[in-house]
């Protein structure tokens, strides 16, 4: 039977190689790892889960029992991946890619995640892409026409708007003096 563990605070590639490495140097037979989960072809024992959960603590991360928390942790790893792992511009609905990824309805989905963490989808979503915005500002590659048009946003001048809002500062002011937040940090007890 298969058995599929979720883990909070995994948001990064990085983040899986340290996991596997880890668990590979443990000598745990596990299938593969995932932004947010590790998926194993069998039932874990009771003696390789505490081994896995001291793996975790060890590294940062925390094993997540609740099922509400794991929806919720695969709803972030997925909106991750697509705002900032992903090598493509985002073509669908973020709403029909997380209901096709779950199999969950989109509505049940977004009522779950505004009650557990206080905050919308849409809005969790926004704070992302700032994220994302402020690493592209960073690496001064891109200007802000092209970084507006590969994160979805109908203008520059939408983005800079959304930007400001969010930060306090403009694109221009932050790429002077701001700093980036890590996205394991995004959620805190004011909704983002």
């Amino acid at each position: 039977m298969n058995t599929i563990l979720y883990i909070k605070n995994m948001v990064c590639p990085r983040c899986i190689k340290v996991i596997t490495d880890e668990l590979t140097k443990n000598q745990i037979n596990f299938d593969e790892v995932n932004l947010g989960s590790i998926h194993f072809k069998e039932t874990v024992d009771e003696t390789t889960l505490h081994q896995i959960k001291q793996i975790l603590k060890k590294e940062g991360f925390e094993l997540l029992k609740n099922k509400d928390r794991q929806l919720i942790n695969k709803i972030k790893s997925i909106l991750i991946e697509q705002i900032h792992h992903s090598n493509t511009k985002v073509t669908q609905n973020i709403s029909t890619i997380l209901t096709d990824a779950i199999g969950m309805d989109y509505t049940n989905l977004s009522k779950l995640f505004s009650e557990t963490e206080r905050t919308t989808i849409e809005k969790y979503i926004i704070h992302l892409k700032i994220e994302k915005v402020k690493e592209l500002l960073k690496y001064g590659e891109l200007n802000l026409s092209q970084i507006s048009y590969d994160l979805n946003y109908s203008s520059p001048q939408h983005l800079s708007r959304q930007f400001k809002q969010v930060t306090g500062l403009t694109p221009t002011q932050f790429k002077a003096f701001g700093k980036r937040n890590t996205l394991d940090k995004l959620n805190n007890d004011n909704g983002l």
